[in-house]
C-alpha cells in the first residue's frame, strides 16, 4: 500500500492555493502579504533554498518578525530560468525533505518574496540593494565566484566582467560591481551599509569575502574602500546541509504523490547546520530561534566541516567516479569505499584539526557516514565532482599540506590527486565510459594531465591549482607512484586496497 494519499488533480503552487495545500505539505504560518524584504540574496539556487531561505521561513513561522523577507537576484543570463519558475508560483517553491529510513516531509518556503535579473536591469538590482530596508546581501556564487587565483590568491583583474564594472559602474556584470555600486549609493545618502554574508563553502567565507570586494573597491574608488574597510561587516559563518540538483523525479513525486504542481521544487537531507559569528553591520534576523549557532569565532566549525565533509566528497567523488560508481550514497554502501573515507578521516584529517567547541569529532564522522549512505538522497557524483579546480585547493591540498609539514599521513590524500590527474586526462572511468566534467579550468587540466606519461609530475605543474606542491620531495615521490600505478591500470580499487590493507 502507498504512504502517499491518492490525488485528484494536482494543485499548482501559488499563493492563493495554499490553503487548499496545508493537507498535503507544511505551509507558511505567517502573512506573506506583511513580509518586508530586509535581505537581498545573490546566487539563489538548491543549496540556498534548503538552508538559508528554510532558515528565514522556519524563523518566520515561529512568530518572529517579518522584516527578513528575502529578495532573490540573478546576475547571468543563466540565472533566467529560476527567476522565471519563482515569479510564476509567487517565489514560492516545495522542499522535500527526505530522510534515510524513507520518511520524506514536504514543506512550502514562503521566504523568497521577490528576484530581479541583474543582466536584464542592473540599476533595479543596485537600488534593491541600497534600499534603507535592506540589511544583509547574502552570497551563494560557488568557489569560483569570488574571482581569485586559489594558489596565489590574487584578485583576477583581467576578467572581463571586472573590466567592464571598473568601466562602467553604473551597469555592473560582477557581484563586486553591484556590491560596490550598492555601498557607494547608501553612504552617499547617509545610510549605514549592509552586511555583507558569504553563505558559501568556503573557509574563512567573510573575510574572504571582504579581501575581494576591497581589492576591486580599491581600484574603483579608494575612498569608498576605506569606508567599506571601516564600517561593513563580513561575517564568517559555517553552512551545511546535503543538497543534490532537482531532478524530474522530484517534480514528477510532487506531482503524482502529493498532489502539488511545483516546477522547480529542492531535495534535501534532513540534516542542517549553521554557524554563524555575531558581527553585522545592521542587526540581523534571530536566526537562533530556529536553530542557527551564533559564536564569536567560527574558525574550528568552519575547518572541520571543509576537511572532513567537503573533503570527504571529492574523496568519493573522484575515487568513485573513475570506480564507475553513480552516486554518494552508492560510494557509501561499497564497504571498501567507506572504509578508505574512514580512513582518511580518522589518519590525514583529523590530525590536524583543532578541538571543535561543543563537537565531538568522532560523532560528526560516524553522522557524515550516516548523511552520505543516505539512500534517498542521490547525490550525482558528477555534481561532486564539478568545478573540482576551484573545491580541491580550499578542501583537500591544505590537509596534504600540513601533514607534509608534521610528518603525517598523505596517501589517501594523494590517491586522490592521482585520480584526478587521470579522470582530468581521459575523462573516462576505468571501464572507458565518459565521464560528465564541467570544469572553468577543463582545458588546462586536461593540458596539465596529459603529459603525465613523458613527465609523471606534469599535472602538478599547474601552480594556479597545487601551488609548490611538485617541489615536495615527499609528495612527488608519493604521487608519482600512485599515477604511475594508476595510469597502468585505472582500477583505484586495487590501490585503495594497498593502502587498507597493504595487498591487493
Amino acid at each position: 500500500m502507498s504512504p502517499y494519499p491518492v490525488m485528484n488533480e494536482p494543485i499548482a503552487l501559488k499563493q492563493k492555493n495554499l490553503s487548499l495545500l496545508q493537507n498535503r505539505a507544511i505551509c507558511p504560518s505567517y502573512d506573506r502579504s506583511k513580509v518586508k524584504t530586509g535581505i537581498v540574496h545573490v546566487g539563489v539556487g538548491g543549496f540556498h533554498r534548503s538552508h538559508q531561505a528554510f532558515y528565514t521561513d522556519e524563523l518566520m513561522n515561529a512568530g518572529e518578525s517579518l522584516d527578513w523577507g528575502i529578495c532573490g537576484v540573478g546576475l547571468r543570463e543563466a540565472d533566467r530560468k529560476i527567476g522565471d519558475v519563482l515569479a510564476q508560483q509567487d517565489y514560492l517553491y516545495t522542499l522535500i525533505v527526505r530522510h534515510p529510513d524513507g520518511k520524506v516531509e514536504n514543506r512550502v518556503i514562503g521566504s523568497i518574496v521577490d528576484f530581479l535579473l541583474g543582466c536584464d536591469d542592473p540599476e533595479a538590482v543596485i537600488a534593491k540593494m541600497a534600499h534603507p530596508d535592506t540589511k544583509i546581501v547574502s552570497l551563494t556564487i560557488t568557489e569560483g565566484g569570488y574571482n581569485f587565483n586559489p594558489a596565489t590568491g590574487e584578485f583576477d583583474f583581467s576578467n572581463p566582467g571586472i573590466q567592464n564594472d571598473l568601466a562602467n559602474p553604473s551597469r555592473p556584470q560582477t557581484v563586486f560591481g553591484f556590491l560596490t555600486a550598492a555601498l557607494k549609493r547608501r553612504r552617499e545618502a547617509g545610510l549605514a551599509p549592509f552586511t555583507v554574508q558569504s553563505c558559501d563553502n568556503i573557509q574563512h567565507n567573510g573575510n574572504v569575502a571582504r579581501e575581494v570586494l576591497l581589492t576591486f573597491a580599491q581600484k574603483q574608488d579608494k575612498d569608498l574602500a576605506s569606508w567599506i574597510a571601516a564600517s561593513v561587516a563580513f561575517p564568517n559563518a559555517m553552512v551545511d546541509r546535503i543538497t543534490p540538483v532537482t531532478t524530474p523525479e522530484d517534480i514528477q513525486f510532487l506531482d503524482t504523490k502529493i498532489g502539488i504542481e511545483d516546477e522547480w521544487p529542492v531535495t534535501c537531507e534532513p540534516f542542517v547546520q549553521w554557524v554563524i559569528e555575531d558581527k553585522f553591520s545592521a542587526g540581523r534576523p534571530s536566526w537562533e530561534k530556529a536553530g542557527a549557532q551564533f559564536v564569536p569565532d567560527v574558525t574550528p566549525y568552519e575547518t572541520m566541516k571543509i576537511r572532513l565533509l567537503n573533503a570527504g566528497h571529492s574523496v568519493l567523488g573522484l575515487l568513485g567516479s573513475i570506480h564507475g560508481h553513480q552516486t554518494i550514497d552508492g560510494c557509501v554502501s561499497d564497504p571498501l569505499f567507506e572504509s578508505y573515507l574512514s580512513r582518511f578521516m580518522d589518519f590525514e584529517a583529523t590530525p590536524v584539526l583543532d578541538p571543535v567547541p561543543g563537537i565531538d569529532l568522532d560523532q560528526y564522522k560516524d553522522c557524515l557516514i550516516e548523511r552520505f549512505g543516505n539512500p534517498n538522497i542521490k547525490d550525482k557524483l558528477s555534481r561532486i565532482c564539478l568545478e573540482s579546480s576551484s573545491k580541491l585547493p580550499k578542501f583537500l591540498i591544505p590537509t596534504i599540506r600540513e601533514n607534509l609539514q608534521r610528518g603525517g599521513s598523505i596517501e589517501y590524500a594523494t590517491l586522490v590527486i592521482a585520480a584526478w590527474c587521470y579522470y582530468s586526462d581521459t575523462g573516462k572511468n576505468k571501464d572507458g565510459v565518459a565521464l560528465d566534467i564541467v570544469d572553468d579550468m577543463k582545458a588546462e587540466l586536461y593540458q596539465a594531465a596529459k603529459g603525465t606519461d613523458a613527465d609523471p609530475l606534469s599535472f602538478l605543474k599547474l601552480e594556479s591549482v597545487f601551488g609548490d606542491l611538485a617541489h615536495n620531495e615527499t609528495f612527488a615521490k608519493t604521487y608519482t607512484g600512485m599515477v604511475g600505478a594508476l595510469y597502468e591500470n585505472p582500477d583505484v580499487a586495487r590501490q585503495m586496497q594497498v593502502l587498507l590493507f597493504g595487498r591487493e
